[in-house]
């Protein structure tokens, strides 16, 4: 089955399940009862998603939902988010967008105010806005090879000129049970884009089907387990994999079914939910800082191949110490300043590759910090 075939059976199905609930496009997900209070039945009952990525977000956040389909984790994160966040829902299935469109005006006046969008696109080309291309062609039909050509030119010029989705205009990526949908030459794309869309220090919070093994060809070449979220899931290790090739850091498992939702020729598919940053990029400082990782391990190894053993001081530059006082590292570690602050502009070139310990008298400046007693006043109590 070629790319073509299987986006074709991924959007006829889901229309399809736009239509009438269709249970097997889903696994059991326990959301929170006091979000779905304010949302129709409809699009309840029309929602096919492995997991819960909308509890991992916060008040504020501008929040891109991939795969929206009839919208039930943009209209929860519109409420966890608040009126002055935002949430933006991506979906190619008109039938989907037509369902999650109609019931955004009631689930703005059941919580007082209007924060979702619906937008349609491709998640694996979040540049090109596909109903400026629809309107584009209806105005003007292709009817020969000139008129492909201007239509190649055109799909340039939106993404380009018109994004459906801006480069790092996002807080938070999140999705549910969509990305092993996409056909497997463009999902290195695809966590590309999730990449390019996020604000620096953004989060990705993927909610998705995984394997333990690889899918074989066979299986990836049956349209009904493609479209049923099967044929297309990554492995688990590849599914993280994925997000440290396209720039990621920090990223950790926060939920993984024990069962699994599938098993298929001894094959096990089960639902998995990630967290990864964006934000490790920029200039290595080295401004006398220290971290001094508290344990539970005896040593780590960060994503930059940084050996970090338990209770020594680690020289570290200025990116890493600020990268680990932040999530997921900071409840890890203490963090040393320099007893005489070296300003940034004074501050010499960090050799990453450095693994020798931060001497305490570097963080002292080279001289011994005053002595003011143990206690107030200058006694020891």
């Amino acid at each position: 089955m070629n790319s073509s075939n299987k986006e074709g059976a991924v959007q006829e199905r889901y229309a399809a399940g736009a239509a009438c609930c269709e249970p097997s496009l889903c696994c059991p997900v326990d959301y929170d009862p006091q979000y779905l209070k304010v949302i129709p039945a409809e699009v309840i009952e029309r929602d096919y998603g492995c997991g819960d990525p909308s509890r991992y977000l916060h008040p504020g956040e501008t929040v891109l939902d991939l795969g929206s389909g009839t919208g039930k984790i943009c209209f929860i994160a519109s409420q966890v988010v608040g009126p002055k966040g935002r949430v933006i829902g991506v979906d190619m299935t008109d039938a989907m967008l037509d369902v999650a469109r109609r019931n955004a005006p009631i689930v703005a006046e059941r919580i007082g105010y209007a924060n979702v969008e619906f937008k349609k696109g491709r998640i694996q080309d979040l540049a090109l806005d596909l109903a400026q291309l629809d309107a584009a062609l209806q105005a003007a039909p292709i009817s020969g090879a000139e008129d492909f050509l201007k239509a190649s030119a055109l799909v340039e010029e939106l993404r380009t000129r018109h994004p459906l989705i801006p480069s790092e205009s996002v807080d938070v990526v999140v999705s549910n049970c969509v990305l092993n949908l996409v056909e497997p030459h463009s999902k290195r794309r695809l966590f590309e884009e999730i990449f390019r869309v996020l604000r620096r220090g953004g989060r990705a919070v993927i909610s998705d089907i995984v394997s333990d093994e690889e899918v074989p060809i066979a299986l990836q070449n049956d349209p009904e387990l493609w479209s049923g979220c099967i044929s297309g899931a990554l492995t688990e290790d590849g599914f993280l994999d994925a997000f440290e090739s396209a720039g990621f850091y920090g990223i950790r498992i926060l939920k993984r079914d024990e069962k699994p939702w599938r098993t298929v020729e001894g094959i096990e598919f089960r639902s998995l939910t990630i967290e990864a940053f964006k934000g490790k990029d920029g200039p290595s400082l080295d401004r006398n800082q220290a971290v001094i990782y508290k344990g539970p391990f005896k040593a780590v190894l960060d994503d930059d191949d940084h050996h970090i053993t338990r209770g020594l001081r680690h020289a570290v530059s200025d990116k890493v110490f600020e990268l680990y006082k932040n999530p997921p590292y900071r409840e890890f570690f203490e963090f040393i300043e320099p007893h005489a602050p070296v300003p940034e502009e004074d501050a010499p070139d960090f050799d990453e590759a450095r693994e020798t310990p931060r001497h305490p008298r570097e963080t002292k400046n080279g001289d011994s910090a005053p002595d003011t007693g143990c206690c107030s006043g200058g006694s020891c109590c």
